[in-house]
């Protein structure tokens, strides 16, 4: 597990970025988090870190899946108006969870039930109150630059 810790939403969406070149096409990360814990600042990043155009980032609560193009695609999706599995499934969501054409970052991935059970994703929990977060990243499955982390004044612990 990876710890970080950031005080503003550019530390959030830095750390993010510097997660993003350690990225593949397929990967699924499951976003934790409250309402204003700074989900879509860190999508924002990622975006960012993947080449895109990190403002074209806004939070998909209404559309339920925006579309970012960069040298990985980025589904993001927010699922907190669903209201079951079942309407994750109707709406085919799924098929782009694991059809492997891009990078998956899911808000309110809890609604999906059981859909993720046994999926290799990235679990990304943001928690805290104001403009510092505590980011927790577990399920990593490559490395990525923590020094473009400290550069920022952004700190980390890594527990392999």
């Amino acid at each position: 597990m990876v710890e970080i810790w950031t005080q503003s939403a550019g530390q959030t969406e830095a750390a993010a970025a510097a997660l993003a070149p350690a990225l593949e096409a397929g990967d699924l990360l499951l976003l934790h988090g409250g309402l204003g814990a700074g989900k879509t600042a860190f999508v924002r990043g990622l975006v960012r870190g993947l080449g895109g155009d990190e403002n074209e980032v806004s939070s998909p609560t209404f559309a339920l899946m925006n579309r970012y193009e960069g040298r990985i695609p980025v589904f993001h999706f927010d699922l907190y108006r669903l209201g079951s599995e079942e309407e994750v499934l109707d709406l085919g969501f799924d098929e782009i969870f694991f059809g492997g054409e891009g990078v998956c970052a899911v808000e309110w991935c809890e609604v999906a039930g059981s859909i993720f059970a046994g999926a290799r994703a990235i679990d990304v929990t943001l928690q805290g109150e104001g403009d510092e977060r505590t980011i927790l990243l577990e399920g990593m499955h490559g490395t990525f630059d923590v020094g473009r982390l400290v550069q920022h004044g952004i700190r980390v612990r890594d527990e392999g």
